[in-house]
């Protein structure tokens, strides 16, 4: 099918003057850095345990408490984005993580740490679904497609990139601050994002939407939800896996079932739901929220594993670590700039295409260092190969999600994404994650390498299932 646009369109907001490129990158620039900071920490994790004589439960509450709030909150993020104004929205949320990120540098205990941390993932979740919003709400046409092909893009690339820059950074050991640059490398950004975004956002304009209520049941249950799943997961490997986890596991889902059944009733009473349901029914949306779901937890899922296979089997120093994803991260953002210039009788292939892809190269990367060895020439072109992979098997979905959703759902739709994309990837990292550490419980470079392989197969399973989970519908 064939675009009418013949060129970038957007949408005339009061007060702007339609520039394109720094509105998109001032968006897509906070989208990465708050990106940056759910994956830098893990490469600052041992220098931070080592200077603050943190526990390891507490190194962990330090990891993931910006996971959990950032995963918790982002609908709530995006309705408030909704009531409040998109752009005010945005700059409180960018203001809130600058700050928090100071402060996480500026910590002197792991308590002040973990704290900062939350008060990071709350800034983050309130910022990053108006990226979405705005740019459903400000590009139409071809331009909607390359603002959230580069989107898609920043997504992955992002993940690779908080591991190279954490190793450059804590290894620089910037006059002998250790692992603090990792957080106050934010600030200076954040106060150019600010004054950046004050000047390009467009303003808000109040719209009917503006004037409803929060839906703070649904708020409740659905935070409820998102936390029953998120704690074990991000905390479940560190204790073993003890009861409270599978309890907490099982619960999410009658919890969510209630914020299901909540959400509809309030629908048909004319209220304003968290997520309005008709953006569910959408066609196509649900098998787009699977495919989502399994291209993130794949993609999280696989850097993971090979980080610890890398730094704990092979012995890699996290700089070396870090680079060895530069082919993934390079080909992802290639691809998920330039998909959209396929032939047209190709359209129906990328997706089931790109997760088949990235099976194979899943079992390339497993089979190329099976024997316990860095994999020398041959392992670069594996990893590029999942690189184009996953990025074919997200930035369509992600696009076609989106293309049919009307305006006024802008919102609902981007905290929906939002959030599946950030829970696809804890699921990824604590199940693949899980998996790996059972099987590399010996230590040494073979049996590491042993558990990579048994990762590999069960990563290329989810590509294979994401392949056939449902059909593809073309993005207009």
């Amino acid at each position: 099918m064939t675009s009418t646009a013949t060129r970038p369109v957007l949408s005339k907001a009061p007060g702007t003057d339609n520039r394109p490129g720094p509105l998109l990158g001032v968006l897509l620039a906070a989208q990465f850095m708050a990106l940056l900071d759910t994956f830098i920490v893990n490469v600052a994790a041992p220098t931070i345990r080592a200077e603050l004589a943190a526990s390891g439960a507490e190194l962990q509450l330090v990891v993931a408490g910006y996971t959990t709030a950032y995963a918790v909150l982002l609908v709530t993020g995006a309705r408030l984005g909704d009531l409040l104004g998109h752009r005010r929205a945005y700059l409180g949320g960018l203001a809130l993580f600058t700050a928090a990120s100071l402060a996480c540098g500026l910590a002197s205990g792991t308590g002040q740490l973990i704290a900062f941390r939350v008060a990071q993932g709350a800034g983050a979740a309130l910022m990053i679904p108006q990226v979405l919003s705005l740019i459903q709400r400000t590009f139409t046409g071809e331009a909607r497609g390359r603002a959230l092909g580069a989107y898609a893009a920043v997504l992955a690339t992002g993940a690779a990139a908080g591991q190279v820059l954490g190793g450059v950074l804590v290894s620089a050991d910037l006059f002998g601050t250790g692992w603090r640059p990792v957080f106050l490398v934010n600030a200076p950004i954040g106060i150019v994002l600010l004054v950046l975004g004050a000047r390009v956002l467009p303003p808000d304009v109040t719209t009917g939407s503006r004037t409803r209520r929060l839906d703070l049941p649904g708020l409740v249950l659905l935070a409820a939800a998102v936390t029953l799943l998120t704690v074990p997961l991000v905390l479940g490997q560190e204790y073993d896996w003890p009861l409270w986890t599978w309890l907490s596991l099982g619960g999410s889902v009658p919890v969510l079932a209630t914020f299901a059944l909540h959400e509809s009733r309030l629908a048909r009473r004319g209220g304003a739901p968290l997520i309005a349901p008709r953006v569910l029914r959408r066609p196509g949306m649900g098998v787009a929220v699977l495919r989502i779901a399994l291209a993130t937890g794949v993609n999280a899922g696989f850097l993971f594993v090979l980080t610890l296979h890398l730094q704990g089997g092979l012995g890699h120093s996290a700089l070396r670590a870090g680079l060895t994803f530069a082919p993934a991260a390079v080909a992802f953002g290639i691809v998920g700039l330039t998909w959209r210039r396929r032939p047209a009788w190709a359209a129906p292939l990328l997706v089931p295409g790109g997760f088949l892809l990235a099976a194979v190269a899943a079992l390339a990367v497993g089979r190329i260092l099976a024997d316990g060895t860095g994999g020398g020439w041959a392992l670069p072109p594996a990893l590029g190969a999942m690189g184009v992979g996953l990025s074919l098997a997200f930035s369509p979905v992600l696009t076609g999600a989106l293309a049919t959703v009307r305006p006024e759902d802008a919102t609902d739709a981007g905290g929906l994404l939002a959030t599946v994309t950030q829970l696809g990837q804890l699921v990824g990292v604590a199940a693949f994650g899980a998996l790996f550490l059972g099987r590399a419980a010996g230590g040494g470079p073979v049996p590491s390498a042993d558990a990579l392989w048994t990762t590999a197969l069960a990563l290329a399973a989810a590509s294979g299932a994401g392949a056939v989970v449902g059909r593809v519908r073309r993005a207009r």
